[in-house]
């Protein structure tokens, strides 16, 4: 593979990034005071109208219809884009790539027949609804998704839904018209195909908004988390999404591109957590001397910069074979990047609060934030046990038995061989 990005993405995010830095940027205070005040974003709508009139939008669905709008984007040449709205918490927005409303594009793409899509892809394309997709519950443990164990029993021509969801990313957003929810259909099927998922609408009778959820104190400014409440909800057996027992499929091709694009997202907010050190530290002195000149400092700086390079190659490579196998072939790779950049993230927000005291602990920098976001991606779309295990179970096992191995030095001892490793 080539490491350096084609011509054809160089150019795409010379175009992002002038827009970011001239239209987005000067706007960050603004959303700031909004958000401390509680206030909706005033400026969004005529943002996201620019972006589009920019060409630049719905940027992360490489396979859109011909009569939908959008760039038709590799995942390749979206990463460094995401990357570059990853430096704000709310840029995806701008450009309609925010979570989870993407990943539920992608699963009404593959899932949705004409009408669904009609009805429930056509307006988030259009940025004029958001969406969520309930599957985590509070009483089992949703790591495992077999668990789910909310209800979708068929009654004559409507599904009747009963149980509780919790941390929905976007569910508690005031434009979310429609949930995609995942329950039982059949209890006593194989395990993987006990499950469906229907679309719900937020206003269904018997669909409640339990509460709005934060994780380690903060809020989730674009996407707000949601516990919710389905108490016999209905709807028509039209909602339903592929067939019955294809829940798993739904949510897992929509969970590949969504951890890859955290992650992408995830690289661009630790470079802004680099320059931030590196400008703090520049800036302060202690003992006489500039932080900066301490090699701890240094250390830790460059030990993020290491980090930093080897989680976007692995990122890209992801990327790369996701464009050119597909889920089931880019599968063991996105696990790997789930597990490594969350940490990474983790470890550079740490470094950063340690280079700025009190101060990164604060709401004047995004350094605690940032530190809340890295610990919730490794619990969030499957918590990295989930994936150390896949990663294990795909591990090759070799063909040959310890006794037989080319690797380890072996003698003849009566009528059996013993190994040395060492004199």
């Amino acid at each position: 593979m080539e490491f350096d990005l084609s011509q054809h993405a160089q150019a795409w995010r010379s175009r992002l990034q002038r827009f970011f830095d001239t239209e987005l940027l000067p706007r960050h205070p603004a959303w700031q005071d909004s958000v401390r005040r509680n206030k909706p974003v005033p400026f969004m709508t005529e943002l996201q109208q620019k972006a589009r009139a920019a060409g630049l939008w719905n940027l992360a669905l490489p396979d859109l219809a011909p009569d939908e709008p959008g760039t038709r984007l590799s995942n390749l040449d979206y990463a460094p884009l995401a990357e570059i709205m990853g430096r704000l918490p709310w840029a995806s927005e701008a450009f309609n790539c925010q979570p989870p409303d993407v990943p539920n594009m992608i699963a009404l793409q593959h899932s949705a027949n004409d009408e669904q899509k009609r009805r429930w892809l056509r307006p988030l394309l259009n940025g004029q609804t958001r969406s969520a997709f309930a599957m985590t519950e509070p009483d089992v443990a949703s790591s495992d998704a077999t668990n789910i164990a909310t209800t979708i029993a068929r009654h004559g021509n409507e599904y009747v839904i009963t149980g509780r969801k919790w941390f929905i990313t976007g569910a508690a957003h005031p434009q979310c018209s429609f949930l995609i929810v995942m329950g039982v259909t059949d209890a006593q099927a194989p395990r993987t195909q006990r499950h469906s998922c229907v679309v719900v609408p937020m206003n269904a009778e018997g669909v409640r908004l339990v509460r709005p959820l934060r994780w380690m104190g903060c809020e989730d400014h674009v996407a707000p988390i949601g516990e919710l409440e389905f108490d016999r909800v209905r709807v028509p057996v039209e909602n339903l999404l592929g067939r019955e027992g294809d829940g798993f499929k739904v949510a897992q091709v929509r969970l590949g591109p969504a951890r890859l694009h955290h992650c992408m997202r995830s690289i661009g907010l630790a470079e802004v957590l680099i320059e931030l050190m590196m400008a703090r530290a520049s800036e302060r002195s202690t003992f006489g001397r500039t932080v900066i000149e301490y090699d701890t400092v240094q250390r830790w700086i460059a030990e993020s910069r290491v980090e930093l390079e080897q989680a976007r190659l692995m990122t890209y490579r992801c990327a790369w074979l996701l464009d050119r196998d597909g889920h089931h072939g880019a599968w063991r790779d996105v696990s790997i990047i789930k597990i490594i950049i969350p940490a990474m993230l983790q470890r550079i927000a740490d470094r950063a609060m340690q280079v700025f005291g009190a101060m990164g602990g604060s709401d004047d920098t995004p350094i605690h934030q940032a530190l809340a976001w890295g610990r919730l991606l490794r619990i969030g779309d499957g918590p990295d046990e989930v994936h150390l295990r896949q990663v294990f179970r795909m591990e090759p096992r070799p063909s040959w038995s310890i006794a037989e191995s080319p690797y380890l030095r072996q003698r003849a001892s009566g009528d059996h061989f013993e190994m040395e490793t060492a004199e």
